[in-house]
């Protein structure tokens, strides 16, 4: 029987969103769309009721916030997801500012 050599693993550091390292179209977007469904799932499982209760004080159905809690958000606007995080009593502020740096695009964030 032959010893086990250990091999190194080979890897990538990834940057501060994914979704630009996996080459997604839109990925500030995308990001900030992450950010919002997380803090409505964070909300929802702190309040423990079931997803056809959240559903429909959401305004969503089921099926549709059954996506979004598994990451399926594609088809949902942040302006929406907004509203729903605005339904479950949450303060939600959009702030805008100039950037420090004049030279490339802005940034968003969720905080």
């Amino acid at each position: 029987m032959k010893p086990r050599t250990r091999e190194q693993a080979s890897h990538t550091l990834g940057g501060p969103n994914v979704y630009t390292d996996l080459g997604y179209h839109d990925p500030d977007r995308m990001l900030i769309k992450a950010q919002l469904v997380s803090r409505l799932a964070e909300l929802l499982a702190e309040r423990g009721v079931s997803q056809i209760q959240a559903a429909t004080s959401l305004g969503i159905t089921q099926p549709a916030l059954s996506k979004l809690l598994r990451g399926q958000f594609r088809g949902f606007l942040e302006r929406k997801l907004v509203v729903c995080l605005a339904r479950l009593g949450q303060d939600v502020h959009i702030a805008v500012h100039r950037k420090a740096k004049r030279t490339g695009n802005g940034s968003m964030s969720v905080t």
